[in-house]
């Protein structure tokens, strides 16, 4: 009998040690860094919350955490966050406060309507950005649903800007074309033939988690959550898991730069 209590107070000795044992108790917790990422454009990201998707997506990453802030207008041109025009205040929000990169968000006929013009409010707003020590990165627009063939001159002006200006380019836009032609039953655009859908919203999320990761996103879930400010869940996105194993299959395959290749 005493042998067995000696073994009995062992055991429960040795529980207790792994208790205050964080290494023999859980495995150990591991540590990502943070990056601090604002959007500043337009309803093409505001659309199912784009930086709040991304957000969600991150808690996904081996490496990185990425914490989102926006400063959005529907309508707007990134000359009117440069002037502080039509309610934005993306330049208070860049005096304020420090980020370690900025997405850019021109306005879907940006390309369409002056190449000239594109190319100098694209300089303009990089170099603020970089004066902020900030990393400026562009978000390229895609194609409406009724003119499939926009994407020609936008894919040329982004890749001409991004040469000129030594800048990345996530390549939403060719990504979009690519789902069009492989899988054009999945809907990317909203109501109004120009805005994303939330299958889109999905896949320029997924464009970005890549970006700035370099991982596959394979282990990302088809519903995306957060939480609210009482810590109640939210739920932003919900795909079939056929269509988000479609989209996640194209980003892991596409080739494109990211921050670490």
């Amino acid at each position: 009998m005493k042998t067995i209590w000696k073994y009995c107070l062992i055991f429960i000795g040795l529980f207790l040690l792994t208790l205050n044992n964080p290494i023999i108790g859980q495995y150990p917790e591991v540590k990502k860094d943070t990056l601090k990422a604002l959007f500043v454009g337009n309803s093409f990201t505001y659309f199912y919350n784009l930086p709040q998707v991304l957000e969600a997506m991150s808690k996904s990453s081996k490496k990185f955490y990425i914490k989102t802030r926006h400063s959005l207008v529907g309508g707007s041109t990134l000359s009117q966050h440069l002037n502080q025009e039509k309610g934005t205040k993306t330049i208070d929000i860049l005096n304020k406060e420090s980020f370690d990169y900025v997405i850019l968000n021109h306005h879907s006929l940006a390309t369409i309507d002056g190449a000239k013009s594109f190319l100098d409010i694209s300089k303009q707003i990089v170099e603020l950005v970089k004066a902020k020590n900030a990393i400026p990165v562009f978000m390229q627009t895609w194609a409406y649903k009724s003119k499939p063939l926009m994407i020609n001159p936008i894919a040329d002006a982004y890749q001409n800007m991004g040469k000129q200006l030594d800048v990345d380019i996530v390549p939403c836009g060719l990504l979009s074309s690519q789902v069009r032609k492989l899988r054009p039953e999945i809907n990317l655009f909203d109501d109004d033939d120009k805005h994303p859908s939330k299958n889109a919203t999905y896949l320029n999320a997924l464009a970005f988690f890549k970006y700035f990761t370099n991982e596959k996103t394979k282990n990302i879930p088809k519903r995306i959550t957060t939480t609210d400010q009482n810590g109640q869940k939210l739920w932003l996105l919900f795909l079939s898991q056929q269509n988000a194993d479609f989209l996640q299959q194209l980003v892991d395959n596409y080739d494109f730069k990211t921050i670490i290749n």
